[in-house]
Formats: structure tokens, C-alpha cells, sequence
């Protein structure tokens, strides 16, 4: 297969996007003269903006292009976008994606390889030239990407930095750090309380116990992480913590928020992007998992903390709760307490510490 000019196209959502760079260093070390773009949506293109291994980002607008069919200026510009994608003249594309969208792109590049999963949805197997099969056992996302490099020859990768932080983001983080009151080189915990499905959620009530906790047994300050959204759960947390902690949600680009990461001496987060975001840059995570299986979707790599609450129903992969009008309302994470999450927490921090 040629490699020379490669397309991978994983567009969404940011935590699979995150999980799919180790076929990108995989591509690099086996090709290193290989020119290799990313077809990722606008919303998480931030999060491979100067990445080192890659040669181009090409930003899918979803939101602007799902109107081609009711606007005719959108339709122009997605026929002239597919257009660009062909004069691009890819050897090969690997779609990581595997919906009739990431399909249909694929084959609008005219690339004579174009790599899939057999057991993609929506059809779009229909527009590769070769599909590949992985079985039908448990296996995690991050393995099940590099099962299709493996498959057209690409090997295990050997380095493990597969989202590498520039030192000018870490510096200009820990400038902001400083001004809200960290000291120069303190170490600190990065908390990210919010997920997008509600059934991820561990109470904000509960994530200000453990870090108040943290705070009074060990000194440990909390910087609290994640998007707009997760704001209001951030004041929540503050509001049951003596002393409150520093407040980046929403304040950072997807850049600044992987320095941030990288910063941390240990990260504490639901099932969430920015937990893939951290087992990236190397910190050891402690990660909250209820409806979701941590076998497919945990931290990558050595040294996380996972727990996992105990019911019938999970992992049932659902964002709205099946009990939610009874006493067994997301049991999978009210399972989980304080103690047990600070415990590990409190664990991971002596480790991190040695």
C-alpha cells in the first residue's frame, strides 16, 4: 500500500480523536517521509493544531455543510471542499470513523486504497477498497485503531507521546497558574466534572469532598478543567470547598487545556474527553466510569485508576438513565463514594510523588 500522501479521517468526537493518534505515530515511524493529513471537524481541530507528526489539518464544518441540503451556498461549498480533497490526489485513506459520512469523503478523494472497519455503520464499507475485520470481542478503541494499521502494515508504534505538548503552551499555562494564585512549580490535581451525557456525571457535590479532603490531608490544590458547559458544575464544587479551587472551565482553548493536563501531577475526571486527553500527554488518570465499559474506553496505558460502579444495567451505554424515576436512578455512579475516589486519588498522588 501507498503511504506517500495519506489520509486519516477521524472527525468527532474529541475523546475518539485523541484515541485514534496512535495510528498517526504508527504512520510516521513506519513512513516518516509519508505526507499525512487529518480530516477532523471544526470543533476539535484545536486539538491536533501543530502536532509534530502531522502535515495538514483539514477541518470538516459539519454544522455548515449539513445545511448543503436546504442552502445552495452550503451545497457549492461542500462540492467545492470534496473537490479540494481530490486535488489533494491521496494514495490512501484510512477511515477511522466508519459512518456513510467518513465513508462518502473517502471516496470523493479518488485515493486507489481507501481502509476501513468491515463493521462500520451505515453502509460505509460500500466506498472502501478494503475493509478489515477485528473479531467481535471486547476490545479497547485504542487497539481497535491499531488493529487496522497492523492490518496494512504498520506496526505497534514505539513511541508513546502520541499528543505532544509544545513547551511555549506548558510556559504560558503555567504563567496563567501563577497569576491565580499556584506557585511557580507547585504541583497540583486537574479535575474535569462534566461530561456530555448526563449519565457520566458524578455529582460536582461529591468531587468537592474529595478535593476538600485533599486539600486539608495533604495539601493538594485542584485546578478544575473543561469547556463552557462544564462551568456550572464547577461553581457548584467551589461552593462546597473551604477554599476554592482555581477555575480554567471554558477559559482554555483545546491546546491550552492539553497543557493544563500536562501540567498536572495527577488528573481526576468522569469518562470524558479530556481523560483521553490526559492518558495522551502521560499523567496518570483517575476515571469515574458508569454507564460506559472501561475496557473499551478507559485511560490508555499503564498506570490509571479506574472505578467503576457496581449495577445490574451497566455498562448499558445510554445517556439518559433507564431508572430515573426510581430508587435505582444511575446506581452506577451513586455506587461510587467519596472515600473510594479519594482513595485512589490520594494513591495515585503519593505515586505520582515518588
Amino acid at each position: 500500500m501507498n503511504f506517500s500522501r495519506t489520509l486519516i479521517i477521524k472527525p468527532s468526537s474529541m475523546g475518539d480523536v485523541v484515541q485514534a493518534l496512535p495510528v498517526l505515530t504508527a504512520l510516521k515511524e513506519a513512513h516518516p517521509r509519508a505526507h499525512v493529513s487529518w480530516l477532523v471537524a471544526k470543533a476539535f481541530a484545536g486539538i491536533l493544531e501543530d502536532h509534530p507528526r502531522l502535515d495538514e489539518t483539514i477541518v470538516f464544518d459539519r454544522e455548515r455543510f449539513g445545511r448543503s441540503t436546504f442552502s445552495l451556498t452550503a451545497a457549492a461549498e461542500f462540492v467545492r471542499f470534496l473537490e479540494a480533497l481530490r486535488r489533494r490526489r491521496f494514495t490512501t485513506v484510512i477511515d477511522l470513523q466508519g459512518l456513510f459520512r467518513s465513508g462518502l469523503l473517502a471516496l470523493a478523494t479518488g485515493a486507489p486504497a481507501r481502509v476501513g472497519l468491515r463493521g462500520a455503520r451505515e453502509l460505509a464499507p460500500l466506498f472502501y477498497t478494503a475493509e478489515v475485520a477485528l473479531g467481535r470481542h471486547v476490545v479497547h478503541a485504542v487497539d481497535r485503531y491499531l488493529g487496522v494499521a497492523r492490518r496494512v502494515g504498520l506496526g505497534a508504534p514505539a513511541a508513546r507521546d502520541h499528543l505532544p505538548v509544545p513547551a511555549e503552551a506548558r510556559s504560558g499555562i503555567r504563567r496563567r497558574l501563577t497569576e491565580a494564585g499556584l506557585g511557580p512549580d507547585e504541583p497540583f490535581v486537574a479535575v474535569c466534572a462534566y461530561a456530555r451525557w448526563p449519565t457520566k456525571q458524578w455529582p460536582p457535590q461529591r468531587f468537592a469532598s474529595v478535593l476538600e479532603r485533599m486539600r486539608a490531608e495533604a495539601g493538594v490544590p485542584a485546578v478544575l478543567v473543561g469547556s463552557a458547559a462544564a462551568a456550572p458544575g464547577a461553581r457548584t464544587i467551589a461552593e462546597g470547598m473551604s477554599e476554592p479551587p482555581i477555575d480554567l472551565t471554558g477559559a482554555t482553548t483545546l491546546k491550552e487545556l492539553s497543557a493544563v493536563l500536562g501540567e498536572a501531577r495527577v488528573v481526576l475526571t468522569n469518562d470524558s474527553g479530556p481523560m483521553h486527553v490526559a492518558a495522551a500527554v502521560g499523567r496518570p488518570v483517575v476515571a469515574i466510569f458508569g454507564p460506559t465499559n472501561p475496557m473499551r474506553t478507559g485511560p490508555y496505558g499503564p498506570g490509571h485508576r479506574v472505578l467503576a460502579g457496581r449495577a445490574a444495567c451497566s455498562p448499558c451505554y445510554r445517556r439518559q438513565c433507564l431508572y430515573d424515576r426510581s430508587n435505582a436512578r444511575m446506581l452506577c455512579l451513586t455506587n461510587i463514594t467519596p472515600e473510594a475516589v479519594f482513595d485512589q486519588l490520594r494513591a495515585a498522588w503519593d505515586e505520582a510523588n515518588r
